[in-house]
């Protein structure tokens, strides 16, 4: 049994290291998951705590499993362990039963699993944690306490020293569609390999007093005056399959709400300024990017801003002198997507990803736009009839 126990204990810590490192590598994803949770559920006055429930789920999780594999402390975290599989296992279960949200988010974005398989994981993990519960007695510490508690005092500032690091900077390892080398336009584009869903046209009419659904072949043989048009859907009578692209909602919008996306995304060369808010004072950030600007003019290469938040960015580049910014509306979820760091710049190639940093490497970014040759004047889409880049 000691050796079984052992092996259970070393396969659970390893696992829950893994689980923990894939989602600090990106502490604002899990952020965002629970966000959904919260919002399915109601409970969107907890949106403002996710992140930091995140830090700490994410730093618990390595800790906790490092704990398991050289014993430390072991009836606590035997404890804590299988307070927090049962809790996980509810959630995936939850996702599993309703499909909503669509993945739970246990291994972040840099490994998706169908909530089937996260279900059955959490089950099997239950089963496991369960075991080295009923045995914790018998489970040693691996080395003296002074060694094993300079080990978990090293694990612990690790684990929240890479989130830290990932908040900052972006994330070590880019997991997400966004990440450098990537074409946008190519990502926006269902996988070759999709499916559509298949839908038919189904109408809603009234009649005495009762809503009635039918779709274009199949209309009552009574139907005549006394039917009221209610309106139509399109209802999905088979689901698709990996039928949507690894980015959407990615779509770049004037003041006047004509779509721009695809001028943005065709100039040879361009700078992509994502600030969902300035929750990051402008004037943290303002002077590198100003050498960044003016480099970018220098060499013809267009600026764009994109954000959630119009009236805040187009006041504070107007208070700094930025009046010649093109300013785009994008949908907040895709900003988040893109951006890991509020703001995050972009060097483009024709859609493509060159490089991409967080406002405190921005200088990194100046040194590839260094390299880069000067380029004929482009035509630069406008947010309004009046603003133009020069």
């Amino acid at each position: 049994m000691k050796a079984v126990i052992t092996l259970v204990r070393i396969v659970v810590g390893l696992l829950f290291i893994f689980s923990g490192l894939v989602k600090a590598n990106d502490p604002l994803g899990l952020s965002y998951k629970m966000q959904e949770f919260f919002e399915l559920w109601d409970m969107t006055q907890f949106n403002s705590t996710t992140l930091a429930f995140s830090v700490l789920m994410n730093a618990f999780e390595i800790i906790a499993g490092f704990a398991l594999l050289i014993g430390w402390r072991i009836k606590l975290f035997s404890w804590l362990l299988l307070l927090l599989i049962l809790f996980f296992t509810f959630l995936t279960g939850y996702t599993y039963y309703t499909g909503k949200p669509t993945n739970c988010g246990c291994f972040g974005d840099c490994l998706l699993i169908s909530s089937k398989t996260s279900f059955l994981k959490d089950v099997a993990l239950t089963v496991l944690i369960g075991l080295i519960f009923w045995q914790r007695n018998t489970i040693q510490p691996v080395f003296s306490n002074r060694v094993n508690l300079i080990a978990m005092l090293a694990i612990t500032v690790f684990s929240f020293g890479i989130q830290w690091y990932s908040l900052n900077y972006l994330p070590p390892v880019d997991c997400l569609p966004f990440k450098k080398g990537n074409n946008i336009p190519e990502k926006m584009k269902m996988p070759a390999n999709g499916i559509p869903d298949s839908t038919v046209i189904t109408f809603v009419y009234e009649k005495e007093g009762k809503q009635i659904e039918f779709t274009a072949d199949k209309f009552p043989a009574d139907f005549n005056e006394s039917y009221k048009f209610i309106s139509r859907y399109d209802k999905i009578v088979r689901k698709g399959k990996n039928n949507e692209p690894p980015i959407h909602g990615f779509i770049l919008l004037g003041a006047d709400k004509a779509d721009l996306t695809p001028i943005v995304l065709s100039q040879p060369y361009a700078i992509l300024l994502f600030a969902e808010n300035l929750s990051t004072p402008f004037s943290k950030w303002q002077k590198d990017f100003a050498t960044l600007y003016s480099t970018a003019q220098q060499k013809n290469i267009p600026v764009y801003a994109v954000t959630s938040a119009r009236e805040a960015i187009t006041k504070a580049f107007g208070n700094a002198g930025f009046t010649g910014i093109p300013v785009f509306d994008c949908d907040y979820t895709a900003i988040r997507t893109a951006a890991r760091t509020n703001p995050c710049f972009y060097l483009l190639k024709q859609g493509t990803i060159i490089d991409k940093q967080g406002y405190k490497t921005m200088k990194k970014l100046l040194d590839q736009l260094q390299e880069v040759p000067v380029q004929q004047a482009p035509v630069i889409p406008t947010t309004d009839t009046t603003t133009r880049q020069p």
